[in-house]
């Protein structure tokens, strides 16, 4: 399967439209169900809603039109029991009181631009810093804090939520009117597909991502140590003591991030090296072996117990491995359960950290006429 190339594509927003709703037919699976239900209110008094997506399957995910957030994902273990792996609250009031992204829709850039800086066409953008003097995941507002457009839809892949967003010329400190789209589609296959796509008025830097933390023996369940990973990559970017990239692909062989085979997250995050001091563990960038905008499997994720899988399909040139090392018990979440160290991990597929800043890593520039597209699968299965 292929996506476009995001960078390379001269269309406008009827087309983005008519790509991203593609599939959105009468044809759609007949026990596919879709409900909306209010999820309290701002400090401004705007209401937030909580859609849940429920398929043939009985596996359901729910999301927020707050920062396009993933409250909850119920899928199947071994034995068919349905447990929630993603980290999160059960109220608004608590994702409100801050919170390390979780479940986020992340934007304008995920990610680190370094100390908050960058050049584009020869003119220099100052962005909010927010992380060591860094700009992270968009700044201080990002897109995960803001309140989409949502329409909620019944597709011939199964129940789908359509977020919007216009993100206003200058928001955070990026250039460019955005016109932003996302579609969550929840498929019989429990599939969580998420497409992007955007279109903006003026040269600009764009890097979208999504932030669940997973816990696939179940969100609350302990350490995320045993589960079992393989990230198909050979190579991934060094990082300097603020998790900037220095701007080397390392090969992975011979050190702690070889996951070109399976191995337990704890097994080697203890190791005695630089780079996962930096991080307190895994979180780094893995630059991906297959081509640029192909959408393929790029990572899979084991848990021994339960027996549960995840599958990771991005078109993205990379993927952010993070294990939860900065979750101190300080977030406690769903059922009163404190969150503490590495109880969680993410994936998340993207182009490279501080790309705007780095020349020889993929582009991240999008300039008007052109469409932004970017897609991620999460595959859940079990195993016997």
């Amino acid at each position: 399967m292929k996506s476009l190339n995001p960078r390379k594509t001269g269309v406008g927003a009827g087309m983005v439209a008519a790509m991203v709703l593609a599939g959105c037919t009468t044809m759609h699976s007949p026990k596919a169900s879709i409900s909306e239900a209010p999820f309290g209110k701002l400090p401004d008094g705007t209401p937030v809603s909580l859609f849940t997506l429920r398929n043939a399957k009985g596996a359901e995910v729910r999301i927020m039109n707050y920062g396009g957030i993933v409250t909850s994902l119920k899928v199947p273990d071994r034995t068919g029991k349905l447990d929630d792996v993603v980290l999160g609250f059960d109220s608004l009031a608590d994702y409100l009181k801050g919170h390390p992204y979780f479940g986020s829709l992340v934007g304008r850039y995920g990610n680190r631009i370094a100390k908050g800086h960058f050049t584009l066409d020869g003119q220099t953008y100052t962005l909010a810093t927010n992380n060591f003097g860094n700009a992270l995941h968009g700044g201080i507002k990002g897109f995960d804090k803001v309140i989409w457009s949502a329409k909620a839809k019944k597709t011939r892949d199964g129940a789908a939520l359509m977020l919007h967003y216009t993100s206003k010329d200058g928001e955070e400190g990026y250039p460019g009117t955005l016109q932003v789209k996302a579609v969550y589609t929840w498929t019989d296959d429990n599939e969580l597909r998420l497409q992007f796509s955007a279109t903006t008025d003026k040269p600009t830097v764009l890097n979208l991502t999504h932030h669940s933390y997973f816990n696939l023996a179940g969100a609350g369940s302990g350490d995320i140590l045993g589960h079992e990973v393989t990230i198909v990559a050979d190579r991934f970017t060094p990082v300097d003591e603020t998790l900037i990239p220095t701007g080397e692909l390392k090969p992975v062989q011979g050190t702690p991030f070889d996951f070109t085979t399976p191995h337990a997250i704890g097994e080697r995050i203890a190791a005695e090296d630089q780079q996962l001091k930096y991080g307190n563990g895994y979180d780094h960038n893995w630059v991906l072996t297959k081509a640029l905008g192909t959408l393929d499997v790029v990572a899979r994720v084991y848990e021994p117990k339960s027996g549960r899988v995840m599958q990771v399909l991005t078109s993205e040139p990379g993927l952010q491995f993070y294990t939860g090392n900065f979750l101190d018990g300080s977030n406690v979440g769903k059922g009163g359960i404190p969150y503490k160290f590495r109880t969680g991990f993410c994936m998340e597929p993207q182009h490279f950290p501080d790309s705007p800043n780095k020349p020889a890593f993929p582009s991240v520039v999008l300039r008007p006429g052109q469409l932004y597209w970017n897609t991620i699968i999460y595959r859940f299965s079990a195993q016997p």
